[in-house]
């Protein structure tokens, strides 16, 4: 079974908890859309939203290269609340993973996604976001493939 997630096109629900340091979870909902070319360019857009709580939505807007017959890839990223944002990932057989760090950022956050494949239409995604050596935020959820 190949990964559906980010390696085709195709629309997600997200459905989770967000975790700030001394904080409680907070329920997290997003929506993700993946888009591809044929030069094995993708794009990928992400919004976060926090039903019940007044934090703000995150949005992410990605622009990536995988070179072809390749298990790994890089991207850039607009994040609504970092700026600029590079970063690399790894196809591995049974997950996704991601690291990035934010450019030009005196506090040196950076970042980790895993996105676990449970079937071809769910994935479980776990991350977490840095500041130099420590650990600030987690979300830990659900991303369910909508089918057309």
């Amino acid at each position: 079974m190949s990964h559906t997630f980010l390696m085709q096109s195709g629309r997600w629900m997200l459905d989770g908890n967000w975790l700030e340091r001394n904080g409680m979870p907070i329920p997290v909902k997003g929506r993700t859309l993946v888009a591809w070319n044929q030069d094995n360019w993708f794009t990928m857009v992400t919004k976060l939203i926090f039903p019940g709580s007044e934090r703000g939505e995150i949005t992410f807007q990605y622009r990536g290269h995988l070179d072809g017959g390749e298990r790994q890839y890089t991207f850039v990223l607009q994040h609504s609340e970092f700026g600029r944002v590079e970063g690399e990932g790894w196809i591995a057989p049974e997950s996704i993973v991601q690291r990035y760090w934010v450019l030009g950022d005196r506090q040196r956050r950076s970042g980790f996604e895993t996105l676990h494949r449970m079937d071809v239409n769910k994935y479980y995604h776990s991350s977490g976001i840095m500041a130099g050596h420590s650990l600030i935020s987690t979300m830990e959820a659900t991303y369910e493939r909508q089918i057309d």
